[in-house]
C-alpha cells in the first residue's frame, strides 16, 4: 500500500527541487541593476494616476453576476436543445420541453425582479416620494 504512494511522493519532490532550482540558478544568472523606473509599478503601459485603493461601486459587480448567471442558462440549454430531437422520437419530446420552459420562466423571473429593482441601469436616479 506504500509503495503505491511512493511515485506520487518522488514526483513532488521532484518538482518541489525542480522549482527551487530553478529560482535559485536564475538569482544567480540575472542581472542586479535595479533602477527607479525598473521598480515603478506597470499598469497597462501608462504611468499609474492617483492611489491603488479606489471604491468602485457595487453595480458593477451585479451586473457581472447577472450576466454570469444568464452565461449558466445558456450553458445548461445548450446540451438539451442538441439532443431534443432524438427525445422527441423516445416520447419524451414534452416532458423535456416542459422543463425547459420551467428553467427559462425561473430565470425570466430573476430577469424581472432585477429589472424592477432597477439593477440593470448603470446611472440610479433618486426617487424623491
Amino acid at each position: 500500500m506504500l509503495y503505491a504512494f511512493s511515485g506520487v511522493l518522488v514526483f513532488i519532490l521532484f518538482s518541489v527541487l525542480f522549482v527551487w532550482g530553478s529560482l535559485f540558478f536564475s538569482s544567480l544568472l540575472r542581472p542586479k541593476k535595479p533602477t527607479e523606473e525598473k521598480e515603478m509599478i506597470y499598469e497597462c503601459g501608462e504611468d499609474p494616476v492617483g492611489g491603488g485603493w479606489v471604491q468602485y461601486n457595487v453595480r458593477f459587480y451585479i451586473i457581472a453576476v447577472i450576466f454570469i448567471i444568464f452565461d449558466v442558462e445558456v450553458i445548461f440549454i445548450y446540451p438539451v436543445a442538441t439532443i431534443f430531437r432524438k427525445m422527441i422520437g423516445e416520447g419524451m419530446g414534452v416532458y423535456v420541453l416542459g422543463e425547459l420552459l420551467i428553467f427559462v420562466l425561473i430565470l425570466l423571473a430573476g430577469l424581472v425582479y432585477v429589472w424592477k429593482k432597477d439593477d440593470l441601469s448603470w446611472v440610479k436616479t433618486i426617487r424623491e416620494e
